[in-house]
């Protein structure tokens, strides 16, 4: 609390009888008293009396020049100073660096950024809120050519001595540019200095007629607001919210929802035309709405805007410069816009496969020879990335996965495939077995027979002598099952040109030693028919034939693991889930409300990203559909998870592992469960994490919330809450999972599961993509071929080369080249990346003392945290992230550097 104090000052709201003197100017203000004759001591007397004699108990706008003056006390006008903070540009285009030079011109003869202060009191006489004269910001024609990333100005504002607290500021861009604007800082008021955080770009006139609206960092819940703020409260969400009509412009502040029908194209004909996702149809989460017009061919699908052209998202989501430069220059876009057709158009003809694993090492030795000529046309075009690089001998290099860092043969390992499905890039599917044979819950009048073909005699022999009903009762078999997700899809899938998937399901049993062993894979193809085999068991091998049949086993879970981690545990649970929740936040929470203000670092880029996503990734034709197995069928898949599997309430870590069977309720731990599987990297670490969060959001709710009826009474929270159920997840509204909203605690478990699928759950989720997929027969992302059975035409080819057989099921040189760009793009962290744990403006977002030391405390958890992760990753005993070979944990790890570092917690979905 002492630290917080000391670094805001007197709190807004703490009326104090001192008038406060910027530190900068102290002498000057010490010189001025001296050379007037006056005694310092007495300022402190007379400004009481000022104060008295106006009768009021309302902050002294002051600078104590003006204070000396003899001016008489019902009539005293006075000046108080801004410094505002704009962030620059570090790269202009021709259109821009023009417009800003015409900037400094204009500002000259009164074209300039004017702003007006506006108090928290109503005047009663005009009964409209207090204001100050306009100002101007000064010298920005002079500080046109500084090269500094913050640029400072100021101005001067007159008010009336009763002015009261300030509590926004409006800001008019009469300049051709817009500009990034920071903060802003008041100097002058007895309470001290007042901050405004903004970080919002403030259109020209000519875009935003109206006046920009920025509220100081004292938070209010909507009854509490002031009466000079109420009606900009309501003009803000207003303008947040517009009409629902129209196109939206990219410098456009509008948050609205749509569905997803902008997925496909179906002017380009018939292959690119795909079913809008959302509706009674196919559930789906909402979007955010652009309002373009819809194609010619289908009224239903919106237009789409390719690449390179923008799409919308409202213009503070977009992304900063920092942000975009390591996006874009060379990242995703180079690699998608330039690279593979140039790489498709020389290599596909006659270079479709790898020949050996020395050709996939080959990759990040020698990197991709491309033909004599071609290298000079890619130089020219790209600006490459780190992760590939430019050679003078013609060929593009790819960056070491992690999975090869330690141990280059481990991916082949039982034990590391087993580990994985714990401690991997996907650890959230694996369930506890309940029930031998595992059983389906798939329709068997639509989809035939589902009886399982695992028998008792495939897995008594890897049970240390247990029976399986002892197994199961002592909690030693586990299941990864995927048998229900892909097999409504296998038929429309195996149909695809390049494209063999079985529905799987993965058998393990957990050893004395806390490891995973699998004992069993169960691969399942629609039945054709009473004599088809449609079903099969692989189990660990016996001899060098069942040993690649076991690789190719393992290679096709792997390729149905990628596809639902990607499509559902990745881009559903956490993107689009989350979007409706943050759309609904601008549209019906002030900034000032203090539930924003918790929820705004944790919202940061999540829109842009998916906005990319939809233009770039889970499009007809994109990089999803390209690279994984259920092809154009993959957003069909995402959608029937949604349907079928996605609940809100069971979304927080503890309630995720419980409904898994991976955990149980036990009072006497730590965090009131009991992990079955001891060793369980994801989920330890992961409860350390979520522990802190629930604790900062309890103790930030409770600040706030004392009682139940502060959380029903509360209409911004209520409408909030109401609409991201209602319209951001309409098609499920009905469900009665739904948590309520009707007390303190109802809130903060609603605030906590956000805060962790924005942070920690996509962290864990997204960072390890390319250090564990970048190898791709490690986590191949689609498969090319069946397994044969002995007597089909194929079994010979694969019994006379198996290398070769399991080379050309794995993706192609083009697709595996085209995936590993994009998941190392995926998995980079950006310079301008924000860790769980900080803020921007850590002492300033919010107005409140206790709040902020609250958040310092948090922070302290979090690195304490970090050092126990250390801690867990050299401790030898813990099998699954220490020993030789053995990759550590560190996805849960809260800080990272820029780059790939399979690391890192950010505190929103911003990649």
């Amino acid at each position: 609390m002492a630290l917080a104090k000391e670094i805001l000052g007197c709190s807004v709201i703490e009326r104090s009888w001192f008038v406060s003197i910027p530190k900068a100017s102290f002498s000057h203000h010490h010189q001025a008293r001296q050379n007037l004759g006056v005694d310092p001591s007495l300022i402190h007397h007379r400004r009481v009396n000022l104060r008295k004699g106006l009768g009021s108990p309302a902050a002294v706008a002051a600078i104590s020049e003006d204070l000396l003056r003899a001016v008489p006390e019902n009539v005293a006008r006075f000046k108080v100073r801004t410094v505002v903070t704009v962030r620059q540009k570090n790269k202009e285009d021709l259109k821009e660096t023009i417009a800003k030079h015409l900037d400094a011109f204009t500002d000259r003869i009164g074209r300039n950024v004017v702003l007006q202060l506006v108090s928290t009191e109503i005047d009663p006489k005009t009964k409209a809120p207090k204001k100050s004269s306009e100002a101007v910001l000064k010298d920005w024609s002079k500080k046109t050519k500084v090269k500094a990333e913050r640029i400072h100005y100021s101005a001067e504002f007159t008010v009336d001595s009763n002015f009261g607290i300030p509590g926004a500021i409006t800001v008019t861009n009469k300049h051709q540019n817009e500009f990034f604007l920071e903060s802003m800082t008041i100097e002058g008021f007895a309470c001290g200095p007042v901050h405004f955080p903004c970080n919002s770009w403030v259109q020209s006139k000519k875009d935003h007629p109206g006046k920009r609206i920025f509220f100081s960092n004292k938070p209010y819940l909507p009854s509490e607001t002031p009466a000079g703020l109420k009606a900009m409260r309501e003009e803000e969400l207003g303008y947040l919210r517009g009409d629902g009509k129209g196109e939206r412009k990219l410098y456009d502040r509008v948050y609205d929802f749509d569905v997803y029908n902008d997925l496909g194209n179906p002017d380009k004909g018939i292959d690119f035309a795909r079913p809008a996702l959302g509706g009674s149809k196919i559930p789906y989460p909402r979007r955010c709405r652009t309002g373009r017009a819809p194609t010619y061919s289908d009224i239903h699908a919106e237009s789409r805007v390719e690449k390179p052209l923008p799409m919308y998202v409202p213009r503070d989501e977009q992304f900063e410069e920092s942000k975009q430069n390591a996006f874009s220059a060379g990242r995703l876009k180079a690699v998608l816009h330039n690279l593979i057709p140039s790489l498709k158009a020389s290599i596909s003809a006659n270079n479709n496969d790898f020949k050996g694993f020395a050709d996939i090492d080959s990759l990040y030795k020698e990197g991709l020879l491309l033909k004599v000529g071609l290298q000079d046309e890619l130089l020219k075009k790209l600006p490459l990335p780190k992760v590939v690089q430019e050679s003078s001998q013609g060929f593009l290099k790819y960056d070491t996965p992690k999975i090869l860092s330690k141990d280059k043969f481990a991916w082949l390992r039982d034990d590391e495939f087993a580990r994985q499905a714990i401690a991997g890039v996907n650890p959230v599917n694996i369930e506890k077995l309940t029930v031998f044979p595992p059983k389906s819950n798939l329709d068997p009048e639509v989809y035939g027979p589902l009886e399982s073909a695992l028998k008792e005699e495939h897995i008594l022999g890897h049970l240390n002598g247990m029976s399986v009903q002892q197994a199961i009762d002592e909690n030693k078999l586990f299941i990864v099952d995927y048998h229900d997700a892909y097999l409504p899809f296998l038929d429309r899938i195996n149909a695809l040109d390049g494209r063999k998937a079985y529905a799987t399901r993965t058998i393990y049993f957990l050893t004395p030693r806390g490891t995973l062993k699998p004992i069993a894979i169960e691969l399942s193809l629609p039945p054709q028919g009473p004599s088809s085999r449609s079903k099969r068991v692989v189990t660990p091998p016996v001899d060098a034939t069942s040993n690649w049949m076991w690789q190719l086993a393992k290679a096709h879970v792997n390729s149905n693991d990628a596809g639902v981690h990607q499509l559902v545990n990745h881009w559903l649970r956490t993107h689009a889930c989350m979007e409706p929740f943050i759309l609904a936040a601008h549209r019906q929470m002030s900034a000032m409300h203090p539930i924003f203000k918790l929820l705004d670092p944790h919202m940061r880029y999540t829109l842009e990203i998916n906005a990319l996503a939809r233009q770039n990734l889970i499009n007809a034709d994109g990089v999803i559909e390209s690279c994984f197995t259920p092809g154009r069928y993959c957003m069909e898949l995402s959608a029937a998870a949604y349907k079928s599997m996605w609940r809100f309430d069971k979304e927080d870590l503890p309630s995720d592992l419980i409904r898994r069977g991976v955990a149980v309720p036990d009072s006497t731990q730590p965090h009131g469960l009991k992990l079955l599987i001891e060793d369980y990297p994801y989920a330890s670490d992961g409860l350390l994490i979520w522990s802190a969060l629930e604790n900062w959001v309890h103790t930030y709710v409770n600040y706030y919330y004392p009682t139940p009826a502060v959380v029903c009474n509360d209409r911004e929270l209520q409408a909030w809450y109401a609409e991201s159920v209602n319209v951001g997840h309409a098609d499920i509204r009905h469900a009665d999972w739904w948590p309520k909203l009707a007390s303190p605690e109802d809130l903060a478990s609603i605030l906590t599961k956000i805060i962790w699928l924005s942070s920690a759950q996509h962290a864990a989720l997204n960072f390890g993509q390319y250090p564990y997929g970048g190898f791709v027969p490690n986590r191949p992302p689609l498969m090319r071929r069946l397994i044969p059975f002995e007597g089909d035409p194929e079994y010979a080819n694969f019994v006379a080369d198996p290398q070769k057989y399991y080379l050309c099921a794995l993706p192609s040189l083009l697709q595996a080249t085209k995936f590993m760009a994009v998941v190392d793009t995926l998995s980079t962290h950006s310079p301008d990346e924000e860790y769980i744990g900080e803020r921007q403006q850590p002492s300033v977002w919010t107005g409140d003392a206790k709040v902020v030391e609250a958040f310092y405390e948090f922070s302290a958890e979090i690195r304490q945290i970090e050092k126990e992760i250390e801690r867990r990753n050299n401790d030898h005993s813990l099998r699954n992230r220490c020993g030789a070979g053995v990759l550590p944990y560190e996805l849960l790890a809260p800080s990272s550097e820029p780059g790939v570092t399979c690391r890192g917690v950010p505190n929103s979905i911003s990649i």
